[in-house]
């Protein structure tokens, strides 16, 4: 079964949850990345394999949970771990992939209560989501944080951003490879905690300039 990958930076309160609604099979790899409060310890004592990640960033966790899969299957899987998704929905995302149908997909957000996407998120989710279609042709909605692919597929694309700019990094060298990139709905939920990125407006902002510079990239 696939393996998960979780980039973590002080996700203490979040963890106990994220970690409890694993699919049967699905073995969480926690990418902590100088955590503060404790994320590796509870990790732990919850079952995940735990890397540490460094330099900070949301992509430099990425690339060192990914270095740490090695699932039989091939498959990887990413979720955030502060509780705005829910792990027993991984494998909507994965099946696709687990059947040959897909080689990219992407959980489309759908929130389950008001407030669980802030407005200034939203804009700016949709604002990437639109230049990408303008750049390069794909039609998605979301550049959702619940993905799964191929894990040496994805080792190959060779991503190199250690920012947020890697998950848009990801759909971007994925549609330069042909790969076949699809979207499946997923219950997004307030997350626990403050938002590194999508609490706050200065954090939407990193995101959007950083996704900015991986879309100006693209030859």
């Amino acid at each position: 079964m696939p393996d998960v990958v979780l980039p973590c930076l002080d996700e203490a309160g979040a963890l106990p949850w994220v970690l409890g609604r694993m699919p049967e099979g699905y073995r969480p790899i926690v990418a902590d990345n100088d955590s503060s409060d404790g994320s590796a310890e509870i990790a732990e004592q919850h079952g995940a394999l735990v890397v540490q990640a460094r330099p900070r960033g949301f992509g430099a966790a990425c690339h060192a949970g990914l270095a740490a899969c090695d699932a039989h299957d091939g498959v990887v899987c990413f979720i955030d771990a502060d509780g705005s998704l829910d792990p027993q929905q991984l494998p909507r995302v994965a099946q696709p992939v687990l059947d040959g149908e897909a080689d990219l997909v992407l959980g489309r957000r759908r929130p389950t209560e008001r407030g669980a996407w802030p407005v200034h998120a939203r804009w700016g989710n949709a604002e990437i989501a639109r230049q990408l279609r303008r750049r390069t042709g794909l039609q998605l909605s979301d550049l959702g944080p619940m993905r799964a692919c191929r894990r040496d597929a994805l080792r190959e694309l060779d991503l190199k951003d250690v920012r947020f700019g890697y998950p848009l990094e990801m759909v971007t060298r994925a549609v330069q490879a042909g790969w076949r990139v699809v979207e499946v709905d997923v219950d997004y939920l307030p997350r626990t905690g403050r938002s590194k990125v999508t609490g706050t407006v200065g954090g939407t902002v990193k995101a959007v300039r950083d996704m900015s510079r991986v879309l100006r990239a693209i030859p």
